[in-house]
């Protein structure tokens, strides 16, 4: 989807669009058939999925008064400062690779600057979600340079001026998720200047850019459930509650011109953005039937897993990331399964559950993935294998290593080739430096793909196949 078309879609259009559907949503509500609204439900549940989702996370990721661990209050940046140890477990798949500086912010009131200071050509990426979880932009190394950078996030229909040398990027919604991401090797020494980088890194309001501003704390609401997975509490919602939320959160987040049709469905069910939903007015058969949809519209998200990428010798991935337009359905499970995904020139992350001869990875087994001379990732950034057991979390062993890649200085087999080797026992001080250790038990691998080549031979356009993990016989 063009940011361009979503920039069209302004708030008085929004008000032009909900007070049609408002005239005739009652009458064409009061006529739908129960497998009819059922079905209306679930597209809508599907559509809905991404920015209930984005809400939810953002509500327990700032619901702290200051900055602390993995959670900073709306407006703040939190500098996440080193990579978690495999005793950690807040988040699943976590990243040795990038140190994460993040933003919470409402663009709905004012824009917001965001200041990226001279990276001195290392590797950062720092896209920009909106609501809806397309990457809106995504300055960095990639696309915008290394060298400083200012940036002002206008929120849908907002028109002023700009100081001079700040660029606008506009977000069609309030809600707006910065996710950076800055290349660190892990050592005492890198830390230290990635830290100094962070530091230099600030987003402020622009009624305070120029001055001196100190965000202001953030208020603690007892009422949101820091304990349970946003995704169970997004599947916990009645569909009167889900459907209602959704369409308050569009009053501020609202959809694209090309979202039309959509909440010309909404309509049928009396779901119009800004306005409160009663589903007491609807038919008792129709009630009935959308008790369920939440249940079977989360099916039919996690079922489109099975399509929604590709497979290549055993690993699976997607390269439909970061920008959706109206393929509702990838959008709500890339949601699911990996919120905040990027455009797939950023990054793309195959993952592997069973070995060339398609059985399950175990510690108790030895395996071996082997790149031809001339054949490791292709990428213009950096690439990296990272060791996962079951559930999706680091795994202890006695390097402390928790992913492979260039920076391991690994070795070469005398014809130029190199062997990765996945497996619990250390192999040896000849191979210890391809050694990705392994739990006992089951394990998952996943490659990290950062500013793939777009030129062959390329992940994207599938002219280079990932080799395949083989088991040591």
């Amino acid at each position: 989807m063009k940011t361009a078309t979503r920039k069209t879609l302004t708030w008085a259009l929004t008000l032009v669009l909900c007070s049609a559907f408002m005239a005739v949503h009652v009458q064409a509500a009061s006529k739908i058939s129960a497998q009819e609204a059922r079905q209306i439900a679930e597209d809508v549940y599907i559509f809905g999925y991404p920015l209930i989702t984005m809400d939810m996370t953002r509500g327990v990721m700032t619901n702290v008064s200051e900055p602390k661990g993995t959670r900073a209050p709306m407006g703040h940046l939190l500098r996440v400062r080193e990579y978690p140890a495999a005793t950690f477990r807040k988040v699943t798949s976590p990243n040795a690779d990038t140190l994460y500086t993040t933003a919470w912010i409402d663009v709905g009131k004012e824009p917001w600057v965001l200041n990226l200071p001279d990276a001195n050509d290392r590797y950062s990426l720092f896209p920009i979600l909106d609501g809806w979880t397309n990457v809106l932009q995504a300055p960095g190394k990639r696309t915008t340079g290394t060298g400083p950078q200012t940036y002002a996030i206008t929120g849908p229909g907002w028109q002023g001026t700009l100081p001079e040398g700040v660029k606008k990027y506009t977000s069609p919604t309030s809600m707006v998720w910065l996710l950076g991401r800055i290349y660190c090797t892990g050592t005492p020494e890198d830390y230290a200047a990635v830290h100094k980088m962070q530091d230099a890194i600030s987003i402020v309001p622009l009624s305070s850019y120029g001055k001196s501003y100190t965000p202001p704390a953030g208020k603690v609401d007892p009422g949101i459930n820091m304990k349970m997975s946003v995704r169970d509490q997004v599947n916990a919602l009645s569909s009167a509650d889900y459907f209602n939320r959704l369409a308050m959160l569009m009053k501020n987040n609202p959809p694209a011109r090309e979202d039309a049709p959509m909440l010309e469905k909404m309509a049928r069910l009396g779901i119009v953005p800004g306005q409160t939903f009663d589903q007491d007015t609807l038919d008792p058969a129709v009630i009935k039937a959308l008790r369920d949809v939440p249940k079977s519209a989360f099916g039919k998200i996690m079922a489109h897993l099975k399509s929604a990428g590709r497979i290549d010798n055993g690993w699976t991935f997607t390269t439909d990331t970061g920008l959706y337009g109206t393929q509702y359905l990838q959008r709500a499970l890339i949601t699911a399964i990996g919120l905040g995904a990027n455009r797939p020139q950023d990054a793309v992350y195959p993952t592997t559950k069973t070995d060339k001869e398609g059985k399950p990875y175990t510690g108790a087994n030895k395996y071996v993935m082997h790149f031809n001379k001339g054949e490791m990732p292709p990428v213009n950034g950096f690439w990296s294998l990272t060791m996962y057991n079951a559930e999706y979390f680091f795994v202890a062993n006695p390097l402390n290593r928790y992913t492979l890649s260039a920076r391991n200085h690994l070795k070469e087999n005398a014809d130029g080739s190199v062997d990765l080797y996945l497996q619990n026992e250390n192999p040896g001080p000849e191979k210890e430096s391809n050694w990705l250790p392994a739990p006992a038990g089951k394990f998952i691998p996943m490659l990290r793909l950062y500013w793939p080549k777009e030129t062959s031979p390329s992940i994207i356009d599938g002219t280079w196949k990932i080799p395949a993990v083989h088991k040591v016989k």
